[in-house]
């Protein structure tokens, strides 16, 4: 795939909870394409993290497609989904999900050992990505001595050192105070440019979404543009 390929191109989609239902969402197309770092927002029970997990294949749409890196998801079996994801994905929880019995070192491992990266090249991916978010000192703490901070800073590490092509952020500063926060938004932006990848933030808000470079609104038509203030 050339590096000018879309990353993720959503065509038509759609997702309904029962046939006696209205859809949660229906007839949303994007395109996001290498360097972009999208934000998307809408009120709550619209459907955001459903959408999130349509886009990593963690569950299916009632219509439309969804393209990671030109596959479509739906011509995949359930492990060709998951090495998929595996390989081209990277998320950040609210709840960050780290293993507190494993060190800083060995949690932001994790996806490299899942892909059959050997040591060093290992090794040394690891470091560098705590280099990059500042944890490189803390490297064979246990995750459960780290502070909020400092957790979150290990979960960003975690989900970017495999290099995705992808990062799925889900109200990533949702417990974070402002000042935490802010750096989170930043470091997320900084890292998916560096990496040449594609940024997708689901998040409430204002504040959070102007930190990309586009923002969309998700409601029971469409994904659009938001409309500007005043």
């Amino acid at each position: 795939m050339g590096t000018d390929a879309a990353v993720l191109r959503l065509e038509n989609l759609g997702k309904r909870f029962g046939n006696d239902r209205p859809p949660l969402f229906a007839g949303v197309d994007l395109e996001l394409r290498p360097g972009e770092y999208l934000a998307v927002m809408g009120e709550s029970g619209v459907g955001k993290s459903t959408l999130l997990n349509l886009l990593a294949g963690l569950d299916s749409p009632d219509s439309g497609r969804v393209l990671l890196e030109g596959v479509d998801l739906a011509s995949l079996d359930d492990d060709g989904v998951t090495l998929l994801r595996r390989r081209a994905v990277g998320f950040v929880f609210q709840a960050f999900h780290l293993l507190p019995y494993l060190t800083v070192e060995q949690n932001v491992a994790l996806p490299l050992d899942l892909l059959g990266v050997a040591q060093p090249e290992r090794g040394l991916r690891t470091l560098e990505m705590l280099d990059a978010v500042g944890m490189a000192g803390l490297a064979r703490r246990f995750a459960r001595e780290l502070s909020g901070g400092e957790v979150q800073r290990v979960a960003i590490a975690r989900a970017l050192v495999h290099r995705p092509r992808l990062l799925l952020a889900d109200e990533p500063t949702g417990n974070l105070d402002p000042r935490s926060a802010a750096q989170t938004l930043q470091l997320l932006r900084a890292q998916v440019k560096r990496n040449a990848g594609a940024g997708l933030l689901i998040t409430h808000s204002r504040a959070a979404a102007e930190t990309a470079d586009r923002i969309l609104v998700l409601d029971a038509a469409s994904l659009k543009p938001m409309a500007p203030a005043g």
